[in-house]
């Protein structure tokens, strides 16, 4: 059976430490999908879907890494399924997000109509602390984003904070 991957998220900006799990996540699977999804218990997203697949495409260029990039919108379970995915993929950075992800996890697996597994990789050392919250607030104060986000990355969101101020 091929093992086909999916890792999902908002992605809003992608990070070093989703690039991170993306690297190690291709390396794992016979196929791996990044999932993008409208999340509406977040707050209004910097990027559309379009910006969102155009970054990520760029960093998946830049670093020869083989990976899908699709939008969805509903259910994960449901995406999973029409996608035939059968290992979700996940990032843990400390204790609070494994609290979460087993929640997620676990109301997944009562939703699911196909079986999956969920495979949960551990944030590399540097990218334990990052969260795409946290390049945000560093991007709103004029910070240095280069130890948080891709160069093409980062030029978007300097540009992104400047349509704000207008």
């Amino acid at each position: 059976m091929k093992k086909v991957a999916l890792y999902p998220g908002s992605f809003d900006p992608i990070t070093k430490g989703h690039v991170d799990i993306i690297k190690r996540s291709s390396n794992l699977f016979d196929k791996l999908i990044i999932g993008i999804f409208k999340n509406s218990t977040k707050s209004k997203a910097w990027f559309s879907d379009e910006e969102k697949v155009e970054m990520i495409e760029e960093i998946l260029k830049k670093e020869n890494i083989n990976a899908e990039i699709k939008i969805f919108n509903g259910l994960l379970v449901d995406f999973m399924c029409k996608e035939k995915v059968n290992i979700l993929v996940r990032g843990l950075r400390a204790l609070s997000d494994y609290e979460y992800e087993l929640q997620f996890t676990l109301t997944n697996k009562t939703l699911a109509k196909s079986e999956f597994e969920t495979v949960f990789l551990t944030a590399s050392r540097e990218y334990l602390y990052l969260s795409s919250s946290l390049v945000k607030e560093v991007a709103q104060n004029k910070g240095n984003l280069s130890f948080f986000v891709t160069e093409n990355v980062e030029k978007r969101m300097i540009e992104r904070v400047e349509s704000f101020k207008r």
